[in-house]
């Protein structure tokens, strides 16, 4: 008989169910949206995103999608001028993350009509509102588009329902978002309105 080790089978169990991070970056290198599910020092996150500029940007269109690199590999997929970049744990199916990007895609083609960069760039805040609607800590939680979509023009109804007449309501849904993404929007962290203002 073999003797299993619980602690390590529980373990690579559970960092095999999600992603670590997803980034979704420009022809040009240009980082559109970053989101790290697992816990990296902001020099761990430098480093990745330059892995993935020097990794997989260069690469043909015929090269294969998967890239190992350590404790996790690149899985991605090229949509048009972006790249969708997950960084899956070594043991997780990358036919299966494929298909996640893809779902994902489909989700922001839904509710963008066809997504392109400048959705990303000047919707920045929707986007994660998706991402976070069908992934929580990196794992599918919602694969039905229709739902997803729902959820989000519910949330917005809400807000709308919520805002006086004459306030912006990109301010309110910007509240939830971390500093780097308010900065990413062109507004300062912390400020409401669309200039800053308080």
């Amino acid at each position: 008989m073999t003797d299993f080790d619980d602690s390590k089978l529980k373990s690579k169990a559970s960092a095999a169910c999600g992603w670590n991070f997803i980034v979704l970056m420009s022809r040009q290198g240009k980082i559109r949206l970053s989101e790290f599910f697992s816990s990296y020092t902001e020099a761990e996150k430098r480093r990745i995103l330059r892995d993935i500029a020097a990794d997989v940007l260069p690469r043909q269109a015929k090269m294969c999608n998967i890239i190992e690199k350590g404790e996790y590999k690149f899985v991605y997929r090229r949509y048009a001028s972006l790249y969708f970049v997950v960084g899956a744990p070594v043991e997780m199916n990358e036919l299966i993350v494929l298909e996640q990007i893809h779902l994902f895609v489909e989700a922001l083609d839904g509710y963008f009509n066809s997504v392109c960069e400048l959705d990303l760039v000047f919707s920045l805040h929707k986007s994660l509102m998706i991402l976070f609607e069908m992934f929580i800590g990196g794992m599918l939680c919602e694969s039905n588009r229709r739902e997803v979509l729902q959820q989000i023009v519910e949330a917005e109804e809400m807000v709308e329902s919520m805002t006086k007449p004459g306030e912006d309501t990109s301010s309110q849904l910007d509240d939830g978002l971390s500093f780097q993404e308010q900065f990413q929007l062109g507004r300062k962290p912390g400020a409401r309105g669309p200039r800053g203002n308080r």
